[in-house]
């Protein structure tokens, strides 16, 4: 197994939970909230819509369970929906698992040189499900067990339920691996990642540039007039705080309002990360998976992705089964191609 990477986090010499989270917050004590744009949360009762919890997975998918999210309080937190589901069929796909595999296997015998151990990260995490399925399964998806998982939102509660969403699946991982009665027994996909935390945070912010390996993110895509307001840190009291409401659930529709509402076009959320991407990702052997709508202009998208100055190559590697309303969805893959032999 591949030494971990560390330090991620601006100034810590050795991840640890809580001490992640801790430094995190104090760094964002130190951004204004103008300074933050919205971050992607889920709503349940968003203009996004949800579809009955059943196993909707692939043929290879359905070797890999679905976390569960009944403990998370989806008044407060986005609930799983199509995209949700549409990512974790996407990304345990035979071709992704493929991709990822290659991209990211341990050290080949000819490589010549060490192979770091990847760090997935998921912008937005809402209820955790997409995080917890990824770190529950990570060797079957990456093809290796040193694998290195971290979340961000800037919902307080969506980063403590998908805290206990990611456990939970590790937890009934490792119990697979010991070989419960009913689970996936002797099964040599059965081998979790190690989770870091979920930060409470604007996209990617607090981490080094140039450290993620595969970062995903179901952004606010839902055209709107404007942005919600960001909440922003109160050191003093040690929590996110929201300046535009004192009762409990104004501030929770403005909370839920941030997973879905995503300015002109469903765009600027994305946009913004989008510009970013060439800092956040791993030079080498950075991908990028992002989910957009019809309404998002996605021929746009990766057309403006693919002439610009970065040299990425972007690709639909999912779409989800039918039309709801006007709600089509896709996932793009972002990436560069003469990145793949680095590894080889």
């Amino acid at each position: 197994m591949q030494s971990l990477r560390e330090p991620l986090i601006f100034g810590i010499v050795r991840v640890e939970r809580n001490a992640v989270l801790s430094m995190t917050k104090v760094q964002l004590g130190t951004i204004s909230s103008s300074d933050i744009m919205p971050r992607p949360l889920r709503s349940a009762n968003s203009a996004k819509r949800s579809r009955p919890h059943t196993d909707v997975r692939t043929t290879w998918a359905k070797m890999l369970p679905t976390p569960s999210t009944s403990h998370v309080p989806f008044e407060r937190v986005y609930e799983p929906a199509e995209d949700s589901y549409l990512l974790l069929d996407t990304l345990s796909s035979g071709s992704e698992v493929a991709f990822l595999s290659h991209r990211f296997r341990a050290l080949a015998k000819d490589a010549g040189h060490d192979s770091p151990s990847p760090l997935i990260v998921e912008v937005g995490t809402g209820s955790g499900i997409v995080l917890a399925f990824l770190t529950a399964n990570a060797r079957a998806i990456f093809g290796r067990e040193d694998v290195l998982t971290l979340g961000t939102d800037v919902n307080g509660q969506a980063c403590s339920a998908s805290q206990k969403t990611v456990t939970q699946a590790i937890d009934e991982a490792k119990g697979c691996e010991v070989g419960q009665e009913g689970s996936l027994a002797n099964d040599s996909t059965a081998s979790p990642a190690r989770y870091l935390d979920s930060l409470i945070t604007d996209l990617c912010d607090p981490l080094r540039p140039g450290l993620v390996d595969v970062l995903v993110f179901n952004p606010p895509y839902v055209p709107t007039p404007s942005l919600p307001s960001l909440p922003r840190y109160d050191a003093r009291v040690d929590h996110i705080s929201s300046s535009a409401s004192a009762s409990t659930f104004e501030h929770d529709s403005q909370m839920l309002s941030l997973s879905y509402a995503g300015g002109v076009d469903g765009m600027e959320t994305t946009d913004r990360l989008l510009g970013k991407l060439d800092k956040i990702l791993d030079r080498y052997r950075g991908v990028a998976y992002v989910l957009l709508c019809a309404q998002n202009k996605p021929e746009d998208v990766k057309s403006r992705l693919r002439s610009g100055k970065h040299g990425w190559t972007v690709e639909t590697v999912g779409r989800s089964g039918k039309t709801a309303g006007w709600e089509k969805l896709e996932i793009i893959r972002i990436w560069r191609k003469e990145a793949q032999t680095v590894d080889s």
